[in-house]
């Protein structure tokens, strides 16, 4: 089996608009005004890679997040507000569905193997689709991948999860889902960097802007945001170097 790096652009990860919705990722969704988080589940982020059946590295994220616009299809979203999101609280939790469905945008990505149960093993609210996604190679389980979480978090040695993960190729594996060099998703031009010295404001990391000074010379970022509420959302923080907007005079 082959294993190696495909350097990828990654696809429309800009926000895709519904009737009255707006997709910014497979996990993250504007309806009329509020955003939403998927509960319980955990869906890849539009700059996370994964390991196809093949072997090769594949976009999972940008695929995870047109297979919600898909589910969509262009009709009205509806959210059952579960309360504020406890990591960000400018956003809300959601159990959310399209159109006439009655089963939920969050199950039927479980189904299609594009977002982890988040559920407790007390509690695991999906917990039968998971399995079933993960004994047929559906989606994110047909190759290799570490949990969306995992890769948000930086943690590089997390479990490998999927069907066509191997102890023999390890080291490999990991450096195809945690290239030193990623493509920057369409749309998505913030950079992210994990640092230590971000900790004392209870952040992760730190986000450039294009505004910043220290975006040019910031050549291997670490993560990539489609907007500042995505990156403060990921726990990082705005780089003090940034220059502040000014209106221009007319």
């Amino acid at each position: 089996m082959r294993w190696f790096i495909l350097t990828l652009a990654m696809f429309a990860a800009s926000p895709s608009f519904a009737a009255n919705s707006a997709v910014r990722d497979a996990g993250t969704i504007d309806v009329g005004g509020v955003t939403y988080r998927l509960g319980n589940i955990d869906a890849p982020a539009p700059d996370q890679l994964c390991i196809d059946d093949h072997a090769d590295s594949w976009t999972c994220g940008a695929d995870a997040r047109d297979q919600l616009v898909g589910l969509i299809g262009g009709r009205d979203v509806r959210c059952e507000d579960s309360g504020l999101d406890a990591t960000y609280k400018k956003w809300h939790v959601g159990i959310c569905t399209a159109g006439d469905d009655v089963t939920s945008l969050n199950k039927l990505l479980i189904r299609q193997g594009f977002a982890v149960n988040l559920a407790s093993a007390a509690q695991p609210k999906f917990g039968e689709d998971e399995a079933a996604a993960k004994s047929n190679r559906r989606g994110l389980w047909k190759g290799c991948f570490v949990a969306p979480q995992e890769f948000r978090a930086g943690r590089k040695d997390g479990a490998l999860l999927g069907g066509a993960c191997r102890t023999d190729k390890d080291r490999e594996i990991r450096e195809v889902l945690f290239p030193q060099e990623t493509a920057m998703p369409s749309g998505c031009a913030i950079k992210g960097k994990y640092a230590l010295r971000a900790r004392v404001t209870g952040n992760i990391g730190i986000y450039h802007l294009q505004a910043c000074r220290s975006y040019p010379a910031l050549t291997n970022p670490d993560r990539w945001f489609c907007s500042e509420d995505d990156a403060r959302a990921a726990g990082f923080r705005k780089a003090y170097n940034c220059r502040p907007f000014t209106r221009q005079k007319s």
